[in-house]
C-alpha cells in the first residue's frame, strides 16, 4: 500500500482484466506453496507506526507534506525511518527495518523507535507542528471533514473515489458508547482519524494457520491492554474507537448489501483457517477491487519459469481488505515469504509502550501457536470475535472469555495466566530475560493500576473539564498537548500524572 498509483496504471484500470489477474496471482501463490518455494528461515519481525501531527493549539496539523520534506532533506538515510504519507494530511507512517527478535531485539526496537521519533519531532519543529502517536485524533472535529483532510497523494484520492463510488451514498459514522456520534461524510476523511502500530511476523507457510488463528484468539487481550482511542469528533465513545470507526469509515457496502449480510472491509473474520490461501480466497469472494492495475507481470509465466512473482495485484487488493490480522505475501532479497500483520493495537503512547505491546503480542502468539492443543480447538471463533468487540468498547476494564476460566476480567486474566505464557513465548524466541521482564512488566503495571492510554486520556479530559472548567473542545486540546509532551519524555503511560 506504500506504492504510489501511477498514470500508466490508471490507463489500464479494467475491472474484468484486473479480476482475472487477481485469480492468476492466487493460482501462482498456490503453486509456490505446493512447490515449497516460500522462505522458511528463522522468523523475521517488523514494525510500522502511524503518527498524527498537531498544531501548537492542539488542533490537527494538515502538514504531512512539509514534515516529510524536512525528513527527506535532513541528511539522514531515508531507510532509517521509511517515512511516507498516510491517509490523512495530518498523518505520516514510519517503517522500521525487519529484524530477528532474539537477544535484545525488543530493546533495539525501542532504541530505534525513540531515535526515529526524535527525528520526526525535529522535522515537526521545523514545520511548526508537534508529533502525537495516538489511536484516534481527539481534536479532529466534524468541521475538519472534507476531502481536503486527505493526503494529496494520488493513491489515497483514488481510494476515496473508489470507496465512495462502490458505496453509492455518503458514509455514516454512527457510534454509541459513553457518548454518541452520528455524522455523515461525503468522503473517507473520518477514517484518517485512526492511527495504529502494526507488528509483522514472518512464518513458515505450513505454520501460517496456527499463527493467524492464535493472533485472532488473543486480539481481544491486546486491545484491552493497549486501548488508546476514546475520543472522536469531541465525544467519548469506545476505549478503542478505532475498531468501529475503521469498520464504518471504509464501508463500501450499499444499503441492500449491508442488509443482506455482506462483510465490511474492516473485518475480524468468520472462522478459523486451515492455510493462508483461505484468507486470499475470502478476499476474492467478498471484496471487489479498489485500486488500479499496477504491474504488467504474468505471475503464472514467472512462476512456471522458476522465477519469483511480485503478485502486485494480489498485494494491492489484500491491502484494501482491512483485517485486524492480515495475511501478507512479500518478496525480500529475491525470496518470497508469507507473514502475519497484526493491526489491532493503537499507536502510542510512547516508544516503550509500543514495545511492551510488541512483547505481549509476540510472546502470546508464539506460545499459543506452538501449544499442544491450539486455542482454535478450545475456543469458538465467535467467542474470539466477541472478546475483541468487548475489549474495544471497554478497554482495560473489559471482561474476556477464556478456555478453562470462563468470563474473567482482562486484567486478572493477563496477570494470572497470560503474562507467564507470553514470557514463555518470548523465551522460545530467544529474547533475553532482561527484556522479557522489563517490557512485560509494563503490561503488568497497566493491569495493576488499571491505566492505559485510553483511561489516561479520559481522566485527563475530566480534570480539564471539572478542575480547570474548560469546555470539551478546549479540554481535548489541552489533553492532546499534554499527551504529546509526555509522549516525548518517554515514560510509560501508566506512570503519567493527570
Amino acid at each position: 500500500m506504500g506504492d504510489e498509483v501511477t498514470g500508466p496504471a490508471l490507463r489500464h484500470w479494467d475491472h474484468p482484466a484486473y479480476t482475472a489477474r487477481l485469480q492468476a496471482g492466487r493460482t501462482a501463490l498456490a503453486q509456490l506453496l505446493a512447490d515449497r518455494r516460500l522462505d522458511r528461515d528463522r522468523p523475521m519481525t517488523g514494525l510500522e507506526l502511524e503518527l498524527d501531527l498537531v498544531e501548537p493549539t492542539g488542533d490537527p496539523a494538515f502538514a504531512n507534506d512539509a514534515v516529510l520534506e524536512h525528513l527527506h532533506t535532513s541528511g539522514e538515510e531515508d531507510a532509517l525511518y521509511g517515512a511516507q504519507h498516510e491517509l490523512g494530511a495530518f498523518n505520516i507512517e514510519l517503517n522500521l527495518p525487519p529484524r530477528l527478535l532474539d537477544g535484545a531485539g525488543i530493546s533495539w526496537y525501542e532504541g530505534d523507535l525513540a531515535a526515529v521519533l526524535s527525528e520526526v519531532r525535529e522535522a515537526g519543529d521545523k514545520a511548526g507542528v508537534k508529533v502525537c502517536p495516538i489511536g484516534t485524533m481527539p481534536t479532529l472535529f466534524t468541521d475538519h471533514m472534507s476531502v481536503e483532510a486527505l493526503s494529496r497523494t494520488r493513491r489515497y484520492r483514488i481510494l476515496n473515489d473508489e470507496i465512495m463510488s462502490q458505496r453509492g451514498e455518503d458514509l455514516r459514522i454512527d457510534i454509541r458508547g459513553a457518548e454518541s456520534v452520528d455524522f455523515t461524510s461525503s468522503s473517507i476523511a473520518p477514517e484518517a482519524a485512526n492511527t495504529s502500530v502494526q507488528f509483522h511476523l514472518q512464518v513458515s507457510p505450513e505454520d501460517f494457520a496456527r499463527y493467524w488463528n492464535a493472533a485472532q484468539a488473543i486480539a481481544g487481550v491486546q486491545v484491552a491492554m493497549g486501548a488508546n482511542s476514546p475520543y472522536l469528533f469531541g465525544r467519548q465513545l469506545w476505549a478503542e474507537t478505532r475498531v468501529i470507526l475503521f469498520e464504518q469509515g471504509t464501508d463500501t457496502r450499499r444499503a441492500n448489501q449491508r442488509e443482506a449480510g455482506a462483510r465490511p472491509r474492516a473485518w475480524f473474520g468468520e472462522r478459523w483457517i486451515d492455510g493462508v490461501l483461505d484468507l486470499f480466497d475470502e478476499n476474492y469472494k467478498h471484496f471487489a477491487p479498489l485500486l488500479p492495475l499496477c504491474d504488467e507481470e504474468d505471475p503464472l509465466a514467472v512462476t512456471a519459469a522458476g522465477g519469483v512473482p511480485s503478485l502486485r495485484e494480489l498485494r494491492y487488493h489484500n491491502g484494501t481488505v482491512y483485517r485486524w490480522n492480515r495475511p501478507v505475501y512479500d518478496v525480500a532479497s529475491g525470496r518470497p515469504h508469507v507473514r502475519v500483520e497484526n493491526r489491532v493495537v493503537a499507536a502510542g503512547p510512547t516508544a516503550v509502550d509500543i514495545c511492551a505491546n510488541m512483547a505481549l503480542f509476540y510472546g502470546l502468539v508464539v506460545h499459543f501457536a506452538n501449544a499442544p492443543v491450539p486455542l482454535s480447538e478450545r475456543m469458538d471463533f465467535a467467542q474470539a470475535a466477541s472478546n475483541f468487540r468487548s475489549a474495544a468498547r471497554h478497554g482495560i476494564q473489559a471482561d474476556q472469555w477464556w478456555p478453562g476460566r470462563g468470563l474473567v476480567p482482562a486484567r486478572k486474566l493477563v496477570l494470572e495466566d497470560l503474562l507467564p505464557a507470553a514470557a514463555e513465548g518470548l523465551a522460545e524466541m530467544g529474547v533475553v530475560s532482561r527484556d522479557i521482564g522489563r517490557f512485560l512488566g509494563i503490561i503488568e503495571s497497566r493491569c495493576r493500576r488499571g491505566v492505559n492510554g485510553a483511561s489516561w486520556q479520559v481522566a485527563r479530559v475530566q480534570v480539564a473539564e471539572h478542575r480547570q472548567r474548560l469546555e470539551r473542545r478546549d479540554a481535548l486540546r489541552a489533553m492532546v498537548l499534554d499527551y504529546a509532551a509526555r509522549s516525548a519524555d518517554g515514560r510509560p503511560v501508566h506512570d503519567w500524572e493527570v
